[in-house]
């Protein structure tokens, strides 16, 4: 037997006779691609459902949930609340909440179950844990036209 035949015979091995057999006729099933049109599966998904299908694989449900928390905060505290504080960031799940003033954090501290409570019903992907709450910043001596370098006024008390 030839290279060419040898070759030819190992190749109908692999792949089955193409050639037609006569009284063995039988109707050839095709094996779907899955890129033939009007085949099952083959309809266009909605935009959302793809962006949400794009973000999940991406693994971004959670940094987006986030951010949506974040913009939603008046909706969720209220708006009297959000008149007086502001939610800045969230770390590790702890949501940092930055108060007016001292008095709104700690009454906020009060209803941090509640607020927890309502994120947890409506941004379960975030990851929140819990909430921190701040006061204002503390005003510093280390600034201005009378500031000295090193300790100042204060290393004279006592």
């Amino acid at each position: 037997m030839s290279e060419a035949a040898r070759v030819y015979q190992h190749f109908r091995e692999i792949f089955g006779d193409a050639r037609p057999r006569p009284g063995r006729a039988r109707p050839r099933q095709r094996e779907s691609s899955g890129s033939e049109p009007f085949t099952p599966g083959r309809d266009p998904e909605p935009l959302g459902e793809a962006i949400d299908g794009l973000t999940a694989q991406l693994g971004w449900t959670a940094p987006l949930s986030q951010h949506d928390l974040l913009v939603a905060w008046a909706q969720i505290a209220g708006d009297e609340i959000a008149k007086h504080s502001e939610a800045i960031a969230i770390e590790n799940g702890v949501l940092q909440v930055r108060c007016e003033s001292t008095a709104w954090a700690t009454q906020l501290r009060l209803m941090r179950t509640e607020l927890v409570t309502r994120i947890l019903d409506r941004f379960p992907r975030a990851g929140v844990e819990t909430i921190r709450f701040q006061g204002p910043d503390a005003p510093t001596w280390k600034k201005g036209p009378r500031s000295v370098p090193g300790r100042g006024p204060r290393d004279t008390y006592g």
